[in-house]
């Protein structure tokens, strides 16, 4: 008996250990509790600021227009950033940015307090943040790979860095569900603004190891279009590049109209609304232990593929509930199944691109993962006005599902394409390595 107990508790030690090994790594350490902390607070911020402007203004379409005005600068700007980030030290610029972030929740918590805000203040608030995250967002990604000490840790801190994001939206909600609920919106605003000064000195602790990039005096157009060009002609960047994108326009957009679902379909308040939203961050929580507990990149493509068909099941769902609980586990669904996606196809992507241009490609996931969402977003509000927000999921659904038939003819090509990419990124001279072959 005693024996079997050490053999489970040794086996529990060792699957702890396996899911949190890239935090063996003191930057990336570092960077985990810093954006923990952080982006607990741009959740907070999220859900308030969409709350009081469904409040100031009772309209779908213009939670839509907000959504459009704070992420089609990432769309429009991510090139110029990825450029940016290949070219000089990606610390020092995600340092400026997080300043610039924190001084636009300090405007934001300051016009709410005082009850002079209104809904243009939002969305123009909303579109500078938009412009802030459009550098922010692809030399973030572009940074977790220079933050491990060992390379082969990067599908699990992909996976964690997910959890962050998730992680905190699961927590961020519920809690601005409360404070707006007690204390207003401006509360959320403020202690979102506090929360920067976490990641901003995380940033400012690590010791990077300079990494030589070769000085270039071509011009930032010409860098763009070497970026575009590089992934257009890589079959599993160019294929996943693409699947990202459908699944944020058609499958990332359900948070537009969550607000309309918590009021006028489930007849709630904002609580409703904060555990809807936390309900699918509990989801994409769950999703990134999953990937973080894995022991390597075997079969990930096939667990892609099924987690699609699992999304459009889930959305068919959300939209016909009429009952909160039932609403809750859909979410839950959609949560767990996007993020096997999107984390998978980052994972995959950050393996096998090639290093000098590791800032470029991602800001082409971050355009096709943000980006793309604000044009949804738009349609989905303006849809939702004349068809009803329920109609408007289902049509969402059924794009998934036939994105997911597409996945399933595409997978066996980018899988192969994949293998030979991967080895030389991650094994270099070694044999070909088992689970690439199984991948």
């Amino acid at each position: 008996m005693q024996s079997r107990s050490k053999e489970s508790s040794g086996f529990y030690h060792s699957a702890v250990t396996r899911t949190f090994r890239s935090l063996g790594s003191m930057n990336y350490r570092l960077f985990f509790t810093g954006q923990g902390v952080s982006l607990i607070g741009t959740w907070m911020q999220n859900v308030a600021l969409n709350w009081l402007l469904f409040k100031l203004t009772g309209s779908p379409f213009m939670l839509g227009v907000a959504t459009f005005a704070g992420q089609i600068p990432i769309f429009l700007l991510a090139p110029v950033s990825g450029v940016i980030g290949d070219r000089f030290d990606r610390r020092k610029i995600l340092i400026a940015v997080q300043c610039a972030s924190m001084i636009q929740a300090f405007i934001l918590a300051g016009i709410t307090l005082a009850g002079v805000v209104e809904a243009w203040h939002l969305i123009i608030l909303t579109f500078l943040l938009g412009v802030i995250n459009a550098f922010e967002l692809p030399i973030r990604q572009a940074l977790v790979f220079d933050l491990l000490d060992d390379k082969r840790d990067l599908p699990n801190a992909i996976a964690l860095n997910s959890s962050l994001f998730n992680g905190s939206r699961l927590i961020g909600p519920a809690v601005a569900g409360m404070i707006v609920a007690f204390a207003g919106e401006g509360i959320c605003f403020l202690i979102n603004a506090v929360s920067y000064l976490a990641s901003i000195s995380a940033f400012i602790a690590m010791k990077i190891r300079k990494t030589f990039r070769e000085k270039k005096e071509s011009r930032v157009l010409a860098d763009i279009k070497e970026g575009i060009r590089y992934a257009a002609e890589s079959t599993p960047v160019k294929e996943l590049l693409i699947l990202i994108a459908l699944i944020s326009f058609f499958g990332l957009t359900f948070p537009v109209l969550l607000p309309v679902f918590a009021s006028e379909i489930l007849n709630g308040d904002s609580h409703t609304f904060g555990f809807l939203v936390s309900s699918a961050g509990a989801g994409a929580f769950t999703a990134t232990l999953y990937l973080a507990s894995r022991d390597s990149i075997k079969g990930l493509g096939r667990v892609v593929n099924i987690a699609l068909y699992a999304l459009s099941a889930g959305f068919l769902m959300f939209s016909l509930s009429a009952s909160i609980y039932l609403s809750m586990a859909a979410l839950f669904v959609v949560g767990f199944t996007s993020i096997v996606v999107i984390a998978s196809c980052n994972t995959i992507l950050q393996t096998v691109v090639d290093e000098s241009k590791r800032g470029r490609v991602m800001s082409l996931y971050v355009m096709a993962f943000t980006g793309t969402a604000p044009v949804g977003g738009l349609i989905a509000g303006s849809i939702s006005e004349i068809a009803g927000a329920p109609v408007t999921l289902t049509a969402c659904g059924f794009c998934c599902l036939i994105i997911a038939v597409m996945f399933t003819i595409m997978l066996p090509g980018v899988m192969k394409s994949s293998k030979p990419l991967i080895h030389n990124a991650v094994y270099k001279r070694e044999p070909l390595h088992a689970d690439i072959e199984k991948l």
